[in-house]
């Protein structure tokens, strides 16, 4: 189903549970390839790159079952080192296999790998890092091969704090001989969920969570059972959808721990936020109330939850500035919202001022990366009249049933 209609208007009560992390699953997934036996990974959500990540691993040689305790996933038949065509031009997360697929294999070819128009995202720095630990990289007809008789440490800087860079050289650290040293580490929780994973498995790592972290490569990695932590932009994004259509949430399982810049967004919007050991409970203000948002690197406010913002705000009281400093091609939305009589000023590639309205009116619209997309969903339970959003399997990537966990807040949501 490709669109979802949206009856707007209607105040948001009750409580939904939060999925599994996307952004955990899978480097999670791709770390298996490393293991030799079966893991059992719980709390996978049942979303779009999940399933695809599956036809890699299966494609690759793993044995992969979706059981109802989780996802068990042996590799312990791995050969094969290409990956298919198709599948990587679909999913941008297909390129956390190459650190993990060099360790096992010593050799991968893939193409260029594809995903949500939201900026150049280059992968000079996953190229440069992998270099140091001893990869070399040519192009072949389009593709990529990267081939490494001997994978070893190294001290690595990184220039910026890229996640799937950070990720790739763990993924290939504790395969290296030696120790790897890196500075400038990304501190997401996924990427700590992916050390954890791995520190079951039998790998040392030191420095979890902070921007440095130190790889004693060369262990010997086991299977183990291992549970995906919930996922913070799902959480991030029914939390604003609440300060925008208005009403009383609770979301269960939130992680309120990897939330904080979250929370503090919604609190200077005027919701009120509790946290609790069942979730989040969010109460909404009348209207959203200004707010100067400027996107980070975790523990900043994440650009993933940047066009949720902006769709909100665009009811605010007043005017907001947001910042997009992380990609550059994240304000695409913006067309869109305008169509519902949005007030928007695109002022420089990252940067808008959002002028609130009384009102947003339902019309057609059209997603075209997978968070503008759920940005345009909440647009529709904030709106007058219905919503058509079109392109939604770009959604689907991200969230196991939007419409579904929205509905169990009493909103008129469905897919068509």
């Amino acid at each position: 189903m490709d669109s979802i209609r949206i009856q707007g208007g209607i105040a948001l009560q009750g409580k939904v549970r939060v999925q599994g992390s996307k952004n955990a699953s899978l480097p999670v997934l791709a770390a298996t390839l490393l293991v030799g036996e079966e893991s059992l990974i719980r709390n996978c959500p049942r979303i779009a790159d999940v399933y695809s990540m599956i036809s890699l691993l299966k494609s690759l040689g793993c044995s992969v079952h979706w059981q109802k305790r989780g996802i068990a996933v042996d590799s312990s038949q791995v050969r094969r080192a290409e990956m298919p065509k198709d599948a990587v031009k679909g999913m941008r997360s297909s390129l956390c296999l190459l650190g993990a697929l060099i360790a096992r294999c010593s050799e991968v070819v893939m193409e260029h790998p594809g995903g949500c128009v939201i900026g150049e995202r280059p992968i000079d720095l996953h190229l440069s890092a992998l270099r140091q630990m001893g990869v070399e990289f040519t192009e072949e007809e389009g593709c990529l091969r990267a081939v490494s008789d001997r994978l070893h440490g190294a001290d690595i800087a990184l220039p910026f704090p890229s996640v799937g860079a950070t990720e790739n050289i763990v993924l290939a650290g504790v395969m290296a001989e030696g120790d790897t040293v890196l500075e400038g580490a990304a501190m997401e929780p996924e990427v700590s969920a992916l050390c954890l994973f791995l520190q079951r498995c039998g790998a040392w790592i030191e420095g979890v969570g902070t921007d440095r972290l130190v790889i004693h490569g060369g262990r010997r990695l086991y299977g183990t059972d291992f549970t995906v932590p919930a996922d913070r932009i799902v959480a991030g994004t029914y939390l604003f959808g609440c300060i925008g259509a208005g009403g009383n949430v609770l979301l269960e399982q939130a992680p309120e721990e990897e939330m904080r810049s979250v929370l503090e967004a919604a609190e200077q919007m005027g919701g009120r936020v509790y946290a609790s050991r069942e979730g989040i409970y969010v109460q909404a203000p009348a209207r959203p109330a200004a707010i100067e948002l400027v996107t980070a690197p975790y523990p900043g406010f994440p650009t993933d939850l940047q066009s949720v913002v902006l769709a909100v705000e665009t009811r605010g009281k007043g005017r907001s500035r947001i910042r997009e400093r992380i990609f550059e091609n994240r304000f695409r939305v913006v067309e869109e919202l305008e169509k519902m009589g949005a007030s928007v000023e695109v002022d420089s590639p990252e940067s808008v001022l959002v002028h609130g309205v009384e009102t947003l009116q339902g019309a057609h619209v059209e997603a075209r990366e997978l968070r503008g997309g759920a940005a345009l969903v909440v647009a529709g339970l904030m709106a007058e009249g219905e919503t058509f959003v079109g392109g939604c399997p770009y959604i689907y990537r991200g969230y196991e049933n939007i419409g579904r966990d929205f509905r169990e807040l009493g909103a008129r949501v469905a897919s068509v």
